[in-house]
């Protein structure tokens, strides 16, 4: 029984992404949401730990399986092509995860002596993520400004932001990731 739904499924999701091959855009949202639900459901399997990596890799998955909708061969599995390439994002993740890891061994004394910074140079950083912070949406901004510059609770920051507790985390990750590509990209302008 559980082969004849997972047959049934797999047709229908290959009937779906076929008609959108063929430029049928109803078929295409049809699939993708369908198809969205398949990969989160694979990638919480997998990624129990962190949550709020799941949705951000769903996302990845479906903007490769755009990128790459050329590449499907009509006659294999839809759904193991697709498999194919969440595998592939979460080994991307996993492995950028683990080299973040290894980046934070602890200094020892004389090391932390040689980073400390002075009164300024903290006053400037602070202006510095204070401008780069008005360029982010409320929904990443207020909890970064809660959570991490103020030390308040995902609980308490939910509270005063009326955001739930799973999207003050999500605002946080997110917002940290494109504080970073500010500054990526703020340092660009400045190397020229």
């Amino acid at each position: 029984m559980a082969d004849q739904n997972a047959n049934a499924d797999e047709q229908h999701l290959r009937t779906l992404f076929l008609g959108a091959l063929d430029g049928n855009g109803t078929a295409y949202a049809a699939f993708l949401k369908q198809i969205a639900a398949r990969l989160r459901a694979y990638l919480r399997r997998r990624l129990y730990g962190w949550p709020d990596d799941v949705e951000d890799l769903v996302q990845e998955c479906l903007l490769a399986m755009h990128n790459q909708r050329r590449s499907y061969l009509r006659d294999q599995s839809v759904v193991a092509w697709a498999q194919a390439i969440a595998r592939h994002k979460l080994i991307d993740l996993l492995r950028a995860k683990s080299a973040r890891e290894q980046l934070h061994e602890p200094l020892d004394d004389d090391a932390e002596d040689l980073l400390a910074a002075s009164a300024d140079d903290e006053t400037a950083a602070r202006l510095d993520v204070l401008t780069l912070l008005a360029d982010l949406p409320d929904r990443h901004r207020l909890p970064i400004v809660h959570v991490k510059l103020e030390g308040l609770s995902v609980a308490e920051t939910a509270r005063r932001t009326g955001m739930s507790e799973s999207a003050v985390k999500v605002g946080v990750h997110r917002g940290l990731k494109a504080l970073a590509a500010l500054c990526g990209a703020r340092s660009v302008r400045e190397n020229r």
